[in-house]
């Protein structure tokens, strides 16, 4: 059997979602969005097999745990295995997480290994911890607020719209400045995903919030949905050398935006350890380990 592969595009949105809402996940990757702006990085093509959706990383040769209709989960397994094998392609999947493996596990019993990757493990929190900021584990990031309050009374919070997205475009191009964005491949790549974020804000159904001070914006965050229980946020920036500028950014976009949900995913560390301290540092309830799998 043939596969065709597609590049995702913004019309396939809503064929997309369809095939997400059908299987629970709460990992960062199971948005439209995070497909759609990643894919022109990392070569993400997409096929439907059997009511299943899967996708394809050309430049790794590794498919993602199909999405869809459970009860085809082992035909599609079975038809990508035999595609692999006509195409002399080692079979690998790639962000599979628990729950998908035990599922591996269930129709090919010891059959394949899964080795996780702790730098890709998404960080999942109680939205209603990181808002409330209650008691002393979190008595440093409210005094980060209050810091930042007490230096800019006139702060407000504003959802991003028509009218103010500009001006993040503007801030993110002068954060891409100051963090030396240009001269780091990986930082500009999700650079570029952040000002694409911000153009097709509207297209891809991303809602963002942001703080103003001062008359400009010192920080903005963007996400959505992953289920229906929690919000990822996919993209948050902030001046490093505003004090408080990140704690409070994080605590007024999940107030305003995604207080409804139970949890929240702020995403991986990308193995960085300023960064795997700095998420660490809000208490994470769980981790969303996702590896890769391999047949013995």
């Amino acid at each position: 059997m043939e596969l065709e592969f597609r590049k995702p595009e913004l019309a396939d949105r809503e064929m997309v979602n369809r095939y997400f809402r059908m299987n629970r996940n709460r990992s960062c990757e199971y948005t439209f969005a995070n497909l759609y702006l990643w894919s022109r990085h990392y070569k993400v093509a997409y096929t439907i097999v059997e009511d299943m959706m899967v996708f394809y990383y050309t430049q790794y040769g590794s498919f993602t745990f199909p999405q869809g209709d459970r009860s085809n989960l082992k035909k599609v397994l079975d038809l990508l295995m035999d595609w692999s094998k006509e195409h002399g392609i080692e079979f690998h999947m790639t962000n599979v997480n628990e729950e998908q493996f035990q599922q591996l596990e269930a129709i090919y019993p010891g059959r394949f290994s899964i080795e996780y990757y702790r730098d890709s493990a998404d960080y999942v929190y109680e939205t209603e911890k990181l808002i409330a900021l209650s008691g002393k584990k979190y008595h440093g990031k409210k005094n980060h607020i209050n810091k930042f309050k007490k230096l800019y009374p006139d702060w407000t919070y504003e959802k991003i719209t028509s009218e103010n997205v500009e001006e993040c475009f503007q801030m993110a191009l002068d954060w891409r400045t100051e963090n030396g964005c240009n001269e780091d491949p990986e930082k500009n790549a999700e650079m570029c995903v952040t000002l694409n974020s911000l153009r097709l804000m509207e297209e891809l159904r991303l809602c963002g919030g942001l703080i103003r001070a001062d008359g400009k914006v010192m920080a903005f965050s963007i996400g959505e949905p992953v289920c229906d229980d929690t919000m990822v946020v996919h993209i948050e920036k902030a001046y490093a050398d505003v004090q408080g500028a990140y704690p409070i950014i994080n605590q007024q976009f999940l107030l305003h935006e995604a207080s409804q949900y139970r949890y929240v995913n702020r995403e991986e560390d990308m193995g960085e350890p300023g960064l795997r301290q700095a998420k660490e540092s809000y208490h994470p309830v769980f981790l969303v380990e996702k590896g890769r799998v391999s047949l013995r």
